[in-house]
């Protein structure tokens, strides 16, 4: 599907929707839940809502690139206030909700930013907390209306930013359209700082460029169309989101819809029947989790079934590729359909075209698992630094277990040590404020992603590992932690899997059970527990998990397998600061933080 219109700037795109398409379509640019119903709004709208915000945030003083971060959920203010800075030439720093103070701390002073738009008091608080060690600091703007405090300096609501917006708009109507036309684009849109496993965080320079031609990439390489509706729940502040589910869908014409919070997912996708949707392997584990669970409370009947359907799926799907499917085998996947697919395709509203997926791996059994159903699953692969995407599979041109083949416009290969190399014109600016980061990380225009990964003889690109995540047994056998993890992650009794082993004899891990999971096995065979910590620590559970975790260690070589693990009564979260905000496991501070557990497995086997 070619793009509504070639633009070079967001500006544009904006006034491209708002001004020229607006005259044909008629439909809903965003949609909302309000009052237990999906509620639209309309091109006109959008416009209206962006253009009062963009008068009002420069009657406030901001001027062309300068900073104003945002913190807030996905809503549709997020995108009237991005919008709103793109015409004004100002620059967007978004931030994750879930950031501590600070984290924000650091961000706002970094990146300079003069004003922060936050959506909640929940979110005030974290910034007026810190609000004086901000020295660029000069207003705070809140989203929720309800949420205004008046006695607090310098503070105001979304709704009065807009007011102030009308008297300005009458005095220079002109204004935002003048202010948009300067923009170029090579001009800064965004400065989006990475989570960061290791360090403090760094701000990605993205151009309108950088983030445009990908656009343009994902337009050419799938068959999005106007028809096409969005659902919306990975935080919009994270490059993924906001390239893939926002500006793209904008700039094919599409709906996008917003999840009420992750927790929702489930019953927003019955609500709105979503025909695409972008999203994390977390969120596939925890649909295959649940189907699983809901099958084996099931007689034995339903599910010698719902077994015996999925591997008709499985058979059908990989004859389908080579065009070899006998009228036999059509007609057993035509009842498998009615008796077992239709059922689960339901579950994601029955009108999914496909999932993309991002941010991880995705298990080769789980893209197998869902194509078996009849659901799509496109993997992808990117960083913040390539505005995201480098290299994707394609509706029409897929292999489980890769990350498919390089994006449109976009050169990949790989360096002698393995690490993957690319270069095009999604690749950043550099880090803000950090030349060495920068030369350390594009060296004669190719930016090194710190990733190891092969092409395979037919041009899919996989991914191994991080560089900096490799480590050594002391036996001296190279191991790549992450394919590992995702084998065990399969297992529907564990949630979060972490890998030991630099520089030890053998493979040992932590492990966060699935509780529920857990749970329902306890209760069915009748093991006392009061508390998480009494599942943990119970000899029965972790028998059940060693045996359960035997049948995935088959598939690894000797040196690869698990001999020890610990289980953990907590999940790691963003807040103790074990995982980053898009939810990647920061190995050293968890290996820190069980450095005493972890000793003692390696003693216990030691003696």
């Amino acid at each position: 599907m070619a793009i509504l219109k070639a633009c070079n700037t967001i500006p544009e795109l904006y006034r491209f929707l708002t001004e020229e398409y607006v005259a044909r379509q008629d439909g809903y640019v965003i949609k909302r839940k309000v009052d237990n119903d999906y509620k639209g709004i309309t091109y006109l709208e959008l416009k209206e809502e962006t253009d009062l915000f963009g008068f009002g945030l420069q009657n406030l003083g901001v001027k062309r690139n300068d900073c104003v971060a945002l913190i807030s959920e996905n809503r549709p203010e997020w995108v009237y206030a991005d919008l709103a800075m793109q015409m004004l030439g100002v620059i967007n720093v978004p931030l994750y909700p879930s950031l501590t103070s600070d984290s924000i701390e650091y961000i706002l002073n970094d990146s300079e930013s003069k004003g922060v738009i936050v959506s909640t008091k929940f979110q005030l608080n974290k910034v007026l907390k810190i609000r004086e060690k901000c020295k660029y600091l000069k207003f705070i703007i809140i989203l929720n209306e309800e949420e205004l405090d008046s006695s607090i300096k310098e503070l105001h609501s979304f709704k009065s930013i807009q007011e102030k917006g009308k008297s300005a708009r009458t005095e220079n109507p002109e204004m935002l359209i003048e202010c948009s036309a300067i923009t170029k684009e090579n001009d800064v849109c965004t400065i989006i700082y990475t989570s960061g496993t290791t360090g403090e965080p760094k701000g990605v320079i993205l151009t309108h460029k950088n983030i445009l031609s990908n656009v343009n990439s994902a337009l050419e390489a799938y068959p999005i169309t106007k028809d096409d509706v969005f659902l919306s729940f990975l935080p919009l502040c994270h490059i993924f989101e906001r390239m893939a589910g926002y500006y793209t869908a904008f700039a094919s014409g599409c709906t996008v819809c917003y999840a009420e919070s992750i927790e929702k997912v489930a019953t927003n996708l019955t609500e709105v029947k979503p025909t695409i949707l972008t999203s994390v392997p977390r969120l596939f584990e925890r649909i295959y989790s649940r189907i699983i669970r809901n099958v084996e409370s099931q007689s034995a009947k339903k599910q010698k079934i719902f077994l015996w359907g999925v591997e008709v799926g499985k058979q059908y799907a990989k004859l389908k590729k080579k065009g070899r499917v006998s009228v036999s085998l059509a007609a057993k996947h035509k009842l498998a359909d009615r008796l077992v697919f239709k059922k689960i395709r339901a579950r994601t509203g029955g009108n999914l075209r496909f999932f993309i997926s991002g941010g991880a791996a995705l298990p080769r059994d789980l893209g197998e698992f869902f194509e078996a159903v009849g659901i799509q699953i496109i993997e992808g692969y990117g960083l913040t630094e390539s505005s995201p995407v480098l290299a994707a599979n394609r509706p029409d041109d897929y292999k489980f277990g890769t990350v498919g083949k390089p994006f449109p416009g976009v050169e990949i290969k790989i360096a002698s040590d393995g690490e993957i190399l690319a270069r095009g014109p999604n690749i950043m600016q550099g880090y803000f404020k950090k030349k060495k980061e920068t030369e350390d990380t594009i060296k004669d225009g190719w930016l090194h992603t710190g990733d190891i990964g092969v092409f395979d003889a037919e041009g899919f690109l996989m991914i191994t590992d991080r560089k900096k995540h490799l480590f050594k047994t002391s036996a001296g056998k190279y191991i790549a932690p992450t394919p590992i993890e995702n084998v065990f992650l399969s297992s529907k009794y564990i949630d979060q899997f972490v890998l030991i082993g630099d520089r030890r004899m053998f493979l040992s891990a932590l492990i966060v059970p699935d509780f529920e999971a857990v749970k329902e096995y306890a209760d069915a065979n009748k093991i006392p527990y009061k508390s998480e910590e009494d599942l943990v620590k119970n000899d029965d559970i972790y028998k059940m998990l060693q045996e359960d975790m035997g049948r995935f260690q088959k598939k690894l070589a000797n040196y690869e397998r698990v001999r020890k693990f610990v289980l953990l009564d907590r999940q790691f979260t963003i807040e103790n600061g074990e995982i980053t905000p898009s939810l990647k496991i920061k190995r050293k501070v968890v290996e820190q933080k069980y450095g005493e557990l972890i000793d003692q497995m390696y003693e216990s086997l030691e003696k």
